[in-house]
């Protein structure tokens, strides 16, 4: 038999039922482990999660991409719950927070604005922003906890949305060129401090290099990274057919090993350098 539209109407919807089971779980006579959980024991769950959920978009996993997407809501909905325990705010505070914001900085859709492409879209959202915030600088709202390969490209891009930027790629290769020259001579100079100076300017020159040719850093080196992971792999599964292990080999064979399956997985088409 179908349920009537009344009937539908008053069950309450998945998003309430979570945030119901997690008041239950939070309340006296719940589970003890929620009971304990407060907004810092619950931080390395919420940054791992974040990351889950981007390595579920990398492997293209629709399944596990819709699993951390649900670990990651639960603990928005758990911070927002122990918030509304002590009387700070609750959640229908942060959904409606953020519902005001998305229609205060899109006059384009919601307003009058007649911002037509995502450039402008986006100087238009950092002015709107600056008008709201009262930061005494410019890159004061950007998070210092950030990863340092997404904070240095957040920056690099948000100083770009005013203007301070390079105009060509071949700007900032120049600049990289620049920075690894320093570095060499930070070396040669075995200037532990000079260094780790030079080695940072590096990586934030190449981290611009990467926003310049319209690339995500972070995605960039973690593609890179998977990359050398799976040859690596590849590595020890060929010492293993010869009867051999990591650490008795010297690197002589190890790199004649590697630039065999360099050129195996180039023919093949599946990594490049």
């Amino acid at each position: 038999m179908a349920e009537s539209p009344e009937s539908l109407n008053s069950q309450p919807s998945a998003f309430n039922k979570l945030c119901e089971i997690v008041a239950k779980l939070r309340a006296p006579g719940g589970c003890p482990w929620d009971r304990e959980q407060t907004h810092e024991s619950l931080l390395p769950q919420l940054m791992e999660e974040a990351y889950e959920v981007a390595g579920a978009v990398r492997a293209k996993d629709d399944a596990n991409f819709r699993e951390e997407l649900g670990d990651l809501l639960l603990l928005i909905v758990m911070h927002a719950e122990i918030a509304q325990e002590t009387g700070r705010f609750k959640i229908d505070n942060v959904i409606g927070d953020v519902t005001e914001k998305l229609i205060r900085r899109h006059p384009h859709v919601f307003g009058t604005s007649d911002a037509r492409d995502s450039g402008a879209v986006l100087k238009q959202w950092e002015s709107i922003k600056r008008a709201e915030k009262t930061s005494k600088h410019y890159l004061d709202s950007l998070p210092a906890g950030l990863p340092a390969l997404m904070r240095a490209q957040k920056v690099q891009s948000k100083v770009a949305r005013v203007n301070f930027d390079w105009s060509e790629p071949g700007e900032v290769i120049a600049k990289v060129e620049e920075e690894l020259s320093e570095t060499k001579q930070a070396i040669a100079s075995q200037d532990g401090e000079a260094m780790e100076n030079e080695i940072g300017d590096l990586l934030f020159a190449v981290v611009n290099l990467a926003r310049k040719c319209k690339l995500d850093a972070e995605s960039a080196l973690q593609t890179a990274t998977d990359k050398f992971v799976a040859r690596f792999n590849r590595l020890e599964d060929a010492l293993r057919a010869q009867g051999k292990r990591l650490g008795d080999v010297d690197l002589a064979e190890l790199d004649a090993i590697w630039k065999q399956i360099k050129e195996m997985t180039k023919s093949k088409g599946r990594m490049t350098n």
